[in-house]
């Protein structure tokens, strides 16, 4: 899979679940997450290339808004490599009220942790270095 997004993910240190607006039915929990999309864990296949809408609920760090409401798209989705019962899920935001897009990013800077680099020499002083 070639990679086509503009910015880095971030793994997602903090359990925020996502469910579908109309129904409140969970789709998954954030994994990784950027500016523009977001990687679900959830406990069913979705196909690539679905819209969803979705509401994520907001804590009272993030937002006065109790949740949020916003459209995305599924990209591609994949067996977990590490659980076999969890399919990771890539999805791209399609619509998103600019207010709201304020406000995922603010959750993309307080609970997206960077990813440690591929390829990347170990940090000085660890036993690996030596």
């Amino acid at each position: 899979m070639s990679e086509k997004r503009s910015e880095n993910r971030r793994d997602f240190s903090y359990y925020m679940q996502l469910t579908d607006a109309a129904t409140q039915t969970p789709v998954g929990h954030l994994a990784d997450i950027s500016s523009g999309g977001f990687k679900l864990d959830c406990d069913k296949p979705i196909p690539a290339d679905q819209n969803f809408s979705l509401r994520l609920n907001l804590t009272k760090d993030i937002s006065d808004k109790q949740f949020m409401v916003f459209q995305a798209r599924s990209k591609w989705c994949h067996a977990d490599p590490i659980d076999p019962f969890v399919f990771n899920v890539g999805f791209h935001i399609v619509d998103i009220h600019p207010g709201d897009l304020d406000i995922f990013i603010r959750v993309v800077q307080l609970y997206g942790k960077n990813k440690p680099k591929r390829n990347a020499p170990p940090p000085r002083g660890s036993s690996r270095s030596r």
